[in-house]
């Protein structure tokens, strides 16, 4: 019943997979999204004007944190050594957009894609919440994998990511 699905057993339910005979190896993945907004709110990000406080700042936390409890998030997501956690911005003005990327690692029988997803989307998400007043109209969106690496699959990168 499960057709190849391996969060699902023998009789189509859900489970955790069991990874336990997997090796440790190092596992990287990178992830991005964008938030797209008006000019006027990417300028009060910039230049400190955000009544809320330091939009980058907050959203770096915010990606951080969530990451780190990707299996609070996320049903049947194993709950992993993270080793660390970078989550980058970037002010993108011809966008107007802030672009967000968090890059994961750890040493682990599973990988970190979901770790580097949930941090990304838990940042563009913080924006949003922080610029609200000003902008409704922002949009998160194309949270995406940009590369991941290790585990048996090895390396993989999105065409045209680089």
């Amino acid at each position: 019943m499960s057709d190849g699905l391996t969060h699902l057993d023998d009789q189509g339910r859900a489970r955790m997979v069991d990874v336990g005979e997997k090796p440790v190896t190092e596992r990287v993945c990178v992830a991005g999204c964008e938030v797209q907004m008006a000019a006027e709110t990417l300028a009060a990000i910039t230049e400190g004007r955000m009544p809320k406080g330091d939009v980058f700042a907050t959203a770096r936390i915010a990606g951080i944190q969530a990451s780190k409890r990707t299996d609070q998030w996320i049903p049947l997501c194993h709950q992993l050594p993270v080793e660390s956690i970078e989550v980058v911005l970037t002010a993108a003005p011809a966008g107007p957009c802030v672009r967000v990327e968090a890059t994961v690692r750890a040493h682990a029988r599973t990988g970190v894609e979901m770790e580097a997803l949930v941090a990304v989307a838990a940042a563009g998400l913080t924006i949003y919440d922080m610029c609200k007043a000003i902008d409704r109209g922002m949009i998160v969106s194309d949270v995406r994998l940009i590369r991941k690496q290790g585990g048996k699959t090895g390396v993989w990168e999105r065409p045209g990511s680089r």
